[in-house]
């Protein structure tokens, strides 16, 4: 009876596994933004990863832009319960986006699989600006904070923080930036290129095709060091500013265990997929694994983190 109870025990092990990496075949991976910005290209190049070491056979996308990812965060909740080929891209615009809107959808509802990359953020110019450093930028910023405009991701996010601090260091009241917020990188670039805005914020990566064609001038990144295309730091510059905005995947709400590891494994094969490695390098983005409880209890950290400084910048509502 005891082999008996184990031998059935093992089988149904290995029905879950199987079930699990079944489930895997066709992946729905909704990207809470619209195409061409930092959560599309993080989504569809792992998607590709995922299909190149063979843990995806299809991925099917669909993009959901608004509220700094709340509305496609709502979505996924909604429609995806118990669905284990669901997966949703996001990170810490999204979590500044609940806190500043209130949102009444959280991430502790949807199931944390991993993070994968943190991007330094950078601040750029059209090509024709008169701004040529980031002083030239606080200058202007100081003597009329109304009329620098800066365009980037949604309110709330990452994007919208970093102008409220550069305009407390030129000494303006954070709350008086001037700040645009658009649902996806696509619409944002749009309007720094046609100079519809003064500056725009976002991660290195995503500037990094205008930047080498001279669409765009850099005047700062805010990562330790200088990085891809040489951008000068913030520090260098005299702001002591370091900023990074991480990314990473989440499943649907109430899932099973198997489902959750099954979904955990395939990332961490992903992310060691060469065409992830080469987006990595591209794109200049840092790889920051971290993976299912790890990752929640990260999540929690910086979910306090973005109310503290939504708060300190009178963000906040």
């Amino acid at each position: 009876m005891k082999h008996f109870a184990k031998l059935v025990a093992t089988l149904v092990a290995a029905t879950l596994m199987s079930a699990a990496q079944a489930q895997l075949d066709t992946v729905k991976m909704l990207i809470p933004a619209n195409p061409a910005g930092g959560w599309d290209q993080t989504g569809r190049n792992l998607a590709q990863a995922m299909r190149e070491v063979g843990v995806a056979k299809t991925v099917n996308f669909e993009n959901k832009g608004g509220a700094g990812g709340t509305i496609g965060l709502a979505q996924f909740v909604n429609s995806a319960k118990g669905d284990g080929n669901a997966v949703m891209i996001g990170g810490f615009v999204m979590v500044g986006a609940i806190a500043l809107n209130k949102s009444p959808v959280k991430l502790n509802q949807v199931t944390p699989i991993a993070r994968l990359t943190s991007e330094y953020l950078a601040v750029v110019v059209p090509a024709n600006s008169p701004h040529r450093t980031l002083r030239d930028l606080a200058d202007a910023i100081k003597a009329n904070p109304g009329a620098v405009t800066f365009a980037g991701g949604s309110a709330g996010g990452t994007d919208h923080m970093v102008a409220g601090i550069f305009a407390g260091m030129a000494g303006v009241e954070p709350s008086k930036v001037n700040y645009v917020p658009f649902a996806g990188g696509g619409d944002a670039m749009n309007a720094i290129l046609g100079s519809q805005v003064v500056a725009g914020i976002s991660g290195v990566g995503e500037f990094a095709e205008q930047i080498k064609a001279g669409k765009v001038r850099a005047l700062g990144a805010m990562g330790p060091s200088r990085g891809i295309d040489n951008i000068p730091t913030f520090r260098e510059q005299g702001y002591d500013l370091e900023f990074g905005n991480w990314r990473g995947i989440f499943a649907a709400p109430n899932i099973s265990n198997a489902q959750r590891d099954a979904l955990v494994d395939a990332v961490k094969k992903s992310i060691e997929a060469p065409h992830w490695k080469a987006t990595l390098a591209k794109q200049g983005w840092q790889s920051v694994p971290l993976f299912g409880e790890d990752y929640k209890k990260s999540i929690e950290s910086e979910t306090a983190r973005a109310e503290k400084i939504l708060s300190l910048l009178n963000l906040k509502k």
